[in-house]
């Protein structure tokens, strides 16, 4: 079998690239298409605005990879039981699109993830371990920057993330863990929290209007003020509250 020679700015479709050595290649601007990497170290490679389209990633691990405004469309990042996830530890992912993805089980670890956007992807049991949704602008001016819309976030592991005023709208967190989450002022419209822990979240601000509030108690939140809900939304809450309401 011929050695397969990627380089930067390369477009190959089709291939097993099981093989290849990625770690510190420059690949910027790189374009796979149904191609599969299986077992693959990404530790150091340089993959800033690379282009993937329903390719897969089989027990990946992207270590220090430069992922800026790279885009993944349709790939699959689990392996055949979906029970293994890829794992991205230290990686930089700002800006970077990925467009119905399956990531379940994927892990972020301490990576930077400003201004990302995951549109109807699976992340059902990911963990978002110290990643940062964040940038400084000045000394003292932080800003978040993220869109999860339509995702499945089920049994994820958001503890302590920080997402204030991000786009979540149609997300689902059934038993997702968001004890001690940020998420003020975040757009969670249509979004379902069964069974979520939601223990010391922040959700002042934030728009709930249509969401499935159910299994959402007031009394543990770490601020409300100024959280927007509907009308038929009030008795769901206050009933997790243990009150009792009753119609007039």
């Amino acid at each position: 079998m011929a050695t397969i020679e990627l380089k930067a700015g390369g477009r190959f479709t089709g291939l097993d690239l099981s093989e290849v050595d990625w770690t510190d290649r420059d690949l910027l601007d790189l374009e796979l298409t149904d191609c599969t990497i299986t077992d693959a170290q990404f530790s150091g490679a340089m993959l800033q605005g690379a282009r993937f389209k329903a390719c897969r990633f089989v027990r990946c691990r992207f270590a220090h990879a430069d992922l800026r405004e790279a885009e993944f469309e349709d790939c699959i990042f689990t392996d055949d039981q979906g029970h293994v996830g890829a794992q991205f530890a230290f990686c930089r992912m700002d800006e970077g699109r990925f467009r119905r993805c399956d990531m379940s089980f994927a892990r972020f670890e301490r990576s930077t993830l400003y201004g990302i956007e995951m549109e109807a992807c699976n992340l059902r049991g990911a963990a978002f371990v110290r990643a940062d949704f964040g940038r400084a602008f000045g000394r003292k001016v932080v800003k978040c920057s993220a869109a999860l819309k339509g995702c499945n976030l089920e049994l994820a592991d958001l503890t302590q993330v920080r997402l204030p005023d991000c786009d979540l709208n149609r997300s689902n967190f059934r038993e997702a863990v968001l004890v001690d989450a940020d998420l003020e002022g975040a757009d969670l419209r249509e979004c379902e929290f069964f069974h979520a822990l939601t223990v010391g979240v922040k959700l002042a601000r934030a728009d709930l209007r249509g969401a499935e509030v159910s299994g959402l108690n007031l009394a543990e939140l770490a601020t409300l003020d100024g959280m927007k809900i509907s009308v038929d939304q009030q008795y769901r809450l206050l009933t997790a509250m243990g009150l009792d309401v009753y119609a007039e």
